[in-house]
């Protein structure tokens, strides 16, 4: 990578030399550096497989390692999911806020932060799945550490999200890079859930039934078996650890932050400054509403799902590979959606993807247990998985390039527009996932039961289905007024390659006359 710099150094001091069809002969350096090659892709898109890895474990694992191997009460466990993604939600624009005002560096802007939190994301996460040898300050324990971990997480991803902008100026790469990133994170949930899943799924001596009935027949696990289970997750932690670290390093080696040439920041804003920044942009505020309510029903069913198949289908034994297919579904369907999105655009995508997973949303709660048809709706229903996954990632760039066009002489706040999307959906999960809980424990949860009442069975049916199509109906409607369609996405790409190539040309003028002199 620094060999093709020196080139095209070398390559613009023989053109500083001939005048003539400078233009013509320039173009081709630049296009070179804004192109990315397979291999910058690939390191970028790895970075953020440690977010998906252990979002997908907490995501699917948290709330039943909490109730069943911790044995909190379900209160207990509704505040620390709620007080952990709550503050997971504000560290976000607190965080984006920071980043937004850090100097350049040698490394970059945005990489810094990602090395710096990463020893400190892996320690938190790993003593997360610890269960302390004492009742009196549990909660406390998995407060702290929750709510520490989150912190660490969003110094590593929120960073990450805005290096988008970092690794080029032109758009198509970008949405290729983009493309590419959201293969690897939905790899990354399937790695995590398969992890998380495959280690910890099969200790537990519960039988393998129908386990909601009327008549609650209270089946504790074994003291040895509860052991057992506990030392499972611990080392599903410390496998994710692991992989967490070596992600990072992918990403250091292989990516080169770009800095915007010809650009230079405005002013430090304040907090209050940047929050109306990006509040008062209509676009962006239509796009984060609408995938604010679509990924909150993804949200609700994540959290869930593993409880709904354990204790309302009563595939104890097999919900660590239902997960699995869903997971593996949504992989292998992202090429896909990224053609779909590039044929179609990315609205049509949006409504179609998200959309897809409704009727087997329903279909899972109508019909009577099968496993078959289980694992058949799973199938299906990770198609639009991938489809949650890839839009809202693919859509920001186009937001923060309509406000680039809009507010020309703004440059350096790309941060605050990814990290105050993050806030937004976080903070939603954090209230679902608490009430939720919460839910479950006025159903008449029982903590550590192989069995639970018919109520609680009812409870997950619908945190799985009705109020899930609810939401993602409300979020299509509210999308279907997000303005950017690929007409003005188009001509926004035109708009900016013109603002770039006219402030290049006065830095290669302003350079020129300087040595001239």
């Amino acid at each position: 990578m620094a060999r093709g710099e020196g080139a095209e150094q070398y390559a613009a001091s023989l053109l500083s030399v001939k005048p003539i069809n400078t233009e013509i002969k320039a173009a081709k350096p630049k296009d070179r550096r804004n192109r990315l090659t397979v291999w910058s892709k690939l390191c970028y898109a790895i970075g953020g497989a440690p977010y998906q890895i252990t979002g997908s474990a907490l995501g699917f694992f948290l709330q039943i390692y909490l109730l069943d191997v911790a044995q909190l009460d379900p209160s207990h466990a509704s505040v620390i999911l709620f007080v952990g993604r709550a503050w997971d939600a504000i560290t976000d624009p607190t965080v984006g806020f920071l980043v937004s005002r850090s100097r350049w560096t040698r490394i970059g802007r945005m990489m810094p932060w990602i090395l710096l939190s990463t020893p400190f994301a892996v320690l938190t996460y790993f003593l997360i799945w610890y269960v302390p040898p004492f009742e009196q300050g549990k909660v406390v324990w998995y407060l702290i550490f929750y709510c520490l971990f989150q912190s660490m997480q969003t110094c590593f991803h929120v960073p990450y999200s805005a290096l988008t902008m970092f690794i080029s100026s032109d758009q198509k790469e970008r949405d290729s890079a983009t493309a590419y990133r959201m293969m690897v994170e939905v790899l990354g949930t399937v790695l995590g859930t398969a992890i998380q899943g495959q280690i910890v799924g099969g200790s537990s001596n519960c039988p393998d039934e129908l386990t909601s009935s009327s008549n609650l027949t209270n089946i504790n696990p074994s003291n040895v078996t509860l052991d057992e289970t506990k030392q499972a997750y611990l080392i599903a932690s410390g496998v994710i650890c692991i992989i967490y670290v070596l992600c990072a390093a992918v990403l250091f080696v292989g990516v080169k932050e770009q800095k915007e040439s010809g650009r230079k920041k405005t002013e430090p804003l304040s907090f209050g400054q940047g929050l109306w920044l990006v509040m008062s942009h209509g676009p962006y505020i239509k796009l984060v509403i609408g995938f604010l309510f679509t990924s909150l029903a993804f949200m609700l069913l994540e959290g869930n799902f593993a409880l709904f198949i354990t204790y309302a289908l009563g595939h104890r034994k097999d919900y660590q590979n239902i997960l699995l297919v869903i997971m593996l579904s949504g992989t292998l369907t992202i090429p896909w959606w990224q053609w779909f999105l590039t044929r179609f655009g990315k609205k049509t995508a949006s409504y179609c993807g998200i959309s897809w997973a409704i009727p087997f949303m329903i279909l899972i709660v109508s019909i009577q247990s099968n496993l078959v048809i289980s694992y058949l709706v799973s199938v299906a229903a990770g198609v639009s998985v991938a489809a949650a996954f890839l839009l809202p990632w693919s859509m920001l760039p186009d937001v923060v390039d309509d406000f680039k066009v809009n507010n020309p002489g703004i440059h350096g706040h790309e941060a605050l527009f990814y990290s105050f999307y993050v806030f937004f959906i976080k903070f939603a999960s954090g209230v679902s996932l608490g009430v939720s809980t919460l839910s479950l424990k006025f159903a008449g949860y029982v903590t550590g039961s192989c069995t639970q009442p018919e109520a609680v069975s009812l409870t997950l049916k619908v945190l799985v289905s009705p109020v899930p199509v609810v939401l993602i109906i409300v979020g299509l409607l509210i999308l279907k007024t997000y303005p950017i369609d690929e007409e003005r996405r188009q001509g926004n790409r035109k708009l900016l390659q013109e603002m770039l190539d006219s402030e290049a040309d006065s830095e290669s003028e302003t350079s020129a006359l300087g040595s001239s002199v």
